[in-house]
């Protein structure tokens, strides 16, 4: 590795400053969790956040990004049955670990992470460090965010239901008015708010990024309030990351082979381990905002919180190997 390689990696390594903000939300709802008079602000605010969110992620979705994809089908049926098949399959299967492996109580979050569609950020950049398919990755992580709108509630219903883990079709109504609704509106309005929104890009990613803090604050609030410390220690955290990890491991090798197995070319290779290996935060968080209620949210966020640090920390890595792989083989072609 060269030294330039090297810092590179390191500088991936580095814990992602969005994680260390919610992190501060933790931290704050700890110390000053909302009570009283300033609880249901809190809630509106929430409300109003939650519909922002998804009314943002609608106007800045492109067709022509899903259009450009289309037409790799095989790669995209990857990518989507390793997002909304194998990951829901492996994270029940984690959740019915006996207790003394991983607590009872965050089973449902751990459940409704493997529900939730692909990263498109960081998916994205990833893929170009790794010189992988950057059009295909595009179009895969964006098509996994629009079907999960309403793949991920559907299943997370279906799953949690079975599981009792508190969420259920019954609220797939609410569900559709807090997400669907204004994700729609967005969309029908990009033709119209497009520049304006390209425009304000820094500005629109702080307040996307504000609400999904305001909901982690209002979750975490109500959790401490409802003993969620005291439920929960130390050690309980430490075996949930070995949990996301071990989920993480076998859904990176599961791809790896797969695309191996359809003989994809490197590029489009990258673009199915990387799309399909990763979970959203941006779109989990206002989710489970609307889809559980009272101090079962905090519980439900924790599994996502810990296994998008480790996504990042551990595709960092494997990123920078491919980067390096590419850099030889060109090296190689050129010598000779």
């Amino acid at each position: 590795m060269t030294t330039g390689g090297g810092a590179r990696w390191l500088a991936l390594l580095k814990p992602d400053v969005y994680i260390l903000l919610i992190l501060g939300a933790v931290v704050l709802a700890t110390l000053l969790p909302a009570r009283g008079e300033a609880r249901p602000i809190l809630d509106v605010a929430v409300s109003v956040g939650i519909g922002l969110v998804f009314f943002l992620h609608g106007a800045r979705l492109s067709r022509e990004a899903v259009i450009a994809g289309a037409t790799q089908w095989r790669l995209h049926a990857l990518v989507l049955a390793s997002t909304f098949v194998l990951f829901p399959l492996l994270t029940l299967a984690a959740a019915a670990l006996p207790a003394w492996m991983l607590p009872a109580s965050l089973a449902p979050g751990l459940i409704f992470l493997g529900c939730l569609p692909s990263t498109i950020q960081s998916s994205i950049g990833f893929t170009a460090i790794a010189r992988g398919n950057v059009p295909a990755t595009v179009a895969a992580a964006t098509a996994s965010n629009l079907i999960g709108i309403v793949l991920t509630p559907v299943l997370a219903g279906l799953l949690l239901h079975r599981t009792g883990g508190g969420a259920s079709l019954e609220g797939l109504q609410t569900i559709g008015l807090q997400l669907l609704a204004p994700f729609l509106a967005g969309h029908l309005l990009r033709p119209w708010i497009a520049g304006l929104l390209a425009g304000r890009a820094k500005a629109l990613s702080r307040l996307d990024r504000g609400s999904i803090l305001l909901v982690v604050y209002a979750a975490f609030s109500d959790a401490v309030t409802g003993g969620l410390w005291s439920r929960l220690s130390a050690l309980d955290l430490m075996k949930l990351a070995l949990v996301c990890g071990v989920v993480l491991a076998l859904v990176l090798c599961l791809t790896l082979a797969a695309a191996r197995a359809v003989r994809l070319s490197t590029p489009d290779e990258i673009t199915l381990v990387f799309c399909g290996s990763k979970k959203s935060l941006a779109s989990g968080v206002p989710m489970a905002g609307a889809l559980f209620p009272g101090d079962a949210l905090g519980l439900v966020l924790l599994p996502i919180m810990v296994f998008h640090q480790i996504q990042l920390m551990v595709v960092a890595v494997i990123a920078e190997r491919y980067a390096e792989r590419s850099e030889s083989a060109g090296e190689t072609r050129a010598g000779g």
